[in-house]
């Protein structure tokens, strides 16, 4: 008989002294006739339905550290520049939905921006298509995160070398972009064994904000809100979905931007035709301001030499009616004297 065997009735009696104590801790409150919170609470159908297709959605994967796959020699040597993995949008046309429809894979984790912060960028600072800018912004953001992170990690190393002072140049620049850190944290995050993790900690946050970077989905020039879950078959497998389509509500709200409009006008008469027929019930200007101000300059000129030609001809026909008169009145002089010398002539 093994050492294992001669210990199991030790063990059975261990556990069963255990379960009878919880026993007769339950029974103080109630047990059995209490069973005690409910494993699932009751929740709405709708709500529980939501939650369950939440839980359903894949995860968008990405690592932090960023995966280095270097692709030249120098990159192999100094390792490649960090860089976002965002979500794509897959950007296309279709006569029925418009040019300006794109759709994004659905993930559980992933975030957009509020409805009006994305309505303040497209409105007020006129980013509307080309989100170049915004994601240079995320770009530099990460590419700083990751930087400020080595130099937490250097800073952790140089700690644990106590021959190396660390308030001594040119380490003090170090300790002063770090040690910040501590004074924030050092009432918050206990010490384990004796060790600061302060720093740790610290690298931790870094990682989830820069890595939430790569969650981060701009819509423009679409809201948040606008978008419609549906499914879609991509590399032959029903995969869901958001789908941005039609027309963007802030171009119903507000103005188009006018240099959009212009572009239809000059390079691409083909949207601007469909907008104009789509939308036509709408009260909305697909037409540039410049053609929309000639337009109208031309619409007063027409209309002030239509009212120019209108007076001459009323000043025409006025004279034309004081001629008539004239001369119906010297055809009345006319025959009156002859009808007189017609008497005369008779006596």
């Amino acid at each position: 008989m093994s050492l294992d065997e001669k210990f199991i009735p030790v063990r059975n009696g261990f556990y069963e002294i255990v379960g009878n104590l919880f026993k007769k801790t339950a029974e103080l409150f109630g047990y059995p006739e209490n069973p005690g919170m409910p494993t699932i609470s009751d929740l709405p159908n709708d709500l529980y339905s939501r939650s369950k297709f939440l839980d359903s959605l894949p995860r968008h994967k990405t690592f932090w550290p960023p995966i280095q796959r270097p692709e030249t020699w120098f990159e192999m040597i100094f390792g490649p520049a960090p860089k976002v993995d965002p979500v794509p949008r897959y950007i296309y046309e279709s006569k029925e939905e418009g040019f300006y429809n794109f759709y994004i894979e659905n993930y559980k984790n992933i975030y957009f921006l509020p409805d009006w912060v994305s309505e303040f960028i497209q409105v007020r600072l006129n980013i509307c298509l080309d989100i170049t800018l915004l994601e240079t912004i995320r770009e530099v953001l990460f590419v700083g995160l990751m930087v400020y992170s080595q130099i937490v990690i250097l800073r952790i190393a140089l700690s644990w070398f106590i021959y190396i002072n660390p308030y001594t140049f040119p380490w003090c620049y170090l300790a002063a972009a770090v040690d910040w850190t501590e004074d924030v944290l050092q009432g918050i995050v206990p010490a384990v064994l004796g060790v600061n993790i302060t720093g740790s900690v610290f690298l931790g946050i870094l990682g989830v904000i820069a890595d939430s970077l790569n969650h981060l989905v701009f819509t423009m020039p679409f809201l948040p809100s606008e978008g419609e879950e549906t499914k879609l078959l991509i590399n032959e497998q029903m995969n869901d979905v958001l789908v941005f389509h039609y027309l963007p509500i802030l171009w119903y709200r507000y103005p188009i931007p006018n240099e959009i409009r212009e572009f239809w006008y000059k390079e691409r008469p083909d949207i601007l035709n469909y907008m104009q027929k789509a939308y036509k019930d709408l009260d909305i200007q697909f037409l540039p301001d410049s053609h929309s101000q000639s337009l109208t300059t031309d619409l007063s000129s027409i209309s002030t030499s239509v009212l120019g030609q209108e007076s001459l001809i009323n000043h025409s026909l006025s004279l034309a009616t004081n001629n008539l008169l004239q001369t119906d009145k010297l055809l009345a002089t006319l025959q009156f004297v002859n009808e007189n010398l017609q008497t005369l002539i008779r006596t």
